[in-house]
């Protein structure tokens, strides 16, 4: 998939707090940011991210009269100490702690620093939470929620199979476009973070539902528009991840489920129900497009949790 031009991915923002940054040093961040965006892929989120940890460090520095490229390794320390007096979380901390870094060691190689300020300061220690999921009888719930008899309902009910069958990231999802499906082999092509590309098999039922959905549906919802988006708007815009994240719930409403959902809790389903039918951890690790393994390795705690509450229920002795 070709890339799209930065400026489009992150246009220059207009309110009121980049009026009080000064243009040299949103030009640093500019700058910085192309360069990361061109040598490593990094997601929209994650640039996103880096945008507004930057944008707030030099909104910071400008009320202290400082300049966001000399700053030393205590200043940024009473940056981040004033972050925490007003309950910022230590996983926000660790982001912005790594972004900084980057920032900071970029203008290194570039000559124009002596030295990285942040060399000194350590991330706080992250405790990896258990994720949400949710029952396999939840799941059918959630996915016989949308009416089938409207060309909305469809796209929704395509949607929510197509992301439990696959175990999509949303943002994954919502930028699927038509040369990314191959309904015959039953595979979708996912560029997931970083550009890395992974052949995801979507099984039968979200495979019928898809080829219905873009056989009828999908042309009523774009009424003579063309998109090459999978799941368009009906104005033919990509949906965004805060609609999505709106649909899932009304559609959990509308089943009674009373756990608290996230977008990502269909894919944490995935995972967690792979694993409680056998699948071999590295599988689930390449199908949901981890680097890592200790990242898929969270949902085994789920698959023992689950394993655990069915041994206390049916065996006699427990």
């Amino acid at each position: 998939m070709q890339k799209d031009n930065l400026a489009t991915i992150l246009p220059l923002s207009t309110d009121q707090d980049d009026k009080a940054v000064a243009p040299a040093s949103a030009n640093l961040v500019d700058r910085f940011l192309d360069n990361i965006w061109m040598e490593h892929g990094l997601s929209k989120n994650t640039l996103n991210a880096y945008r507004n940890d930057l944008k707030q460090l030099n909104k910071w520095c400008v009320s202290k009269s400082l300049d966001i490229l000399n700053l030393s390794r205590a200043d940024l320390q009473d940056y981040l100490a004033e972050r925490v007096e007003n309950k910022a979380s230590p996983h926000s901390t660790a982001r912005q702690i790594s972004c900084y870094r980057r920032f900071y060691r970029f203008y290194v190689r570039e000559g124009q620093l002596k030295s990285d300020p942040t060399e000194q300061i350590t991330r706080p220690k992250l405790t990896r939470g258990i994720p949400v999921s949710l029952s396999e009888k939840d799941v059918e719930s959630l996915l016989a929620a949308p009416k089938t008899t409207d060309p909305l309902g469809v796209r929704d009910k395509a949607m929510l199979e197509l992301l439990y069958a696959t175990g999509l990231r949303v943002t994954e999802l919502i930028e699927l476009s038509l040369s990314q499906i191959n309904l015959n082999q039953g595979v979708v092509r996912v560029i997931g973070k970083g550009d890395k590309e992974r052949l995801v098999p979507m099984g039968g039922v979200a495979q019928k539902w898809l080829t219905q959905y873009i056989a009828s549906s999908r042309l009523d919802i774009l009424d003579g528009r063309v998109t090459d988006y999978i799941f368009p708007t009906r104005r033919s815009d990509c949906m965004t991840r805060q609609s999505f994240w709106h649909i899932i719930k009304r559609y959990a409403k509308q089943a009674e489920i009373s756990t608290k959902l996230s977008p990502h809790t269909l894919r944490h389903a995935f995972a967690s129900h792979m694993l409680n039918h056998g699948a071999d951890l590295r599988v689930v690790q390449m199908l949901l497009g981890h680097s890592d393994l200790s990242t898929t390795q969270i949902y085994t705690h789920v698959a023992k949790e689950r394993l655990s509450k069915l041994h206390a229920i049916h065996h006699p002795r427990a």
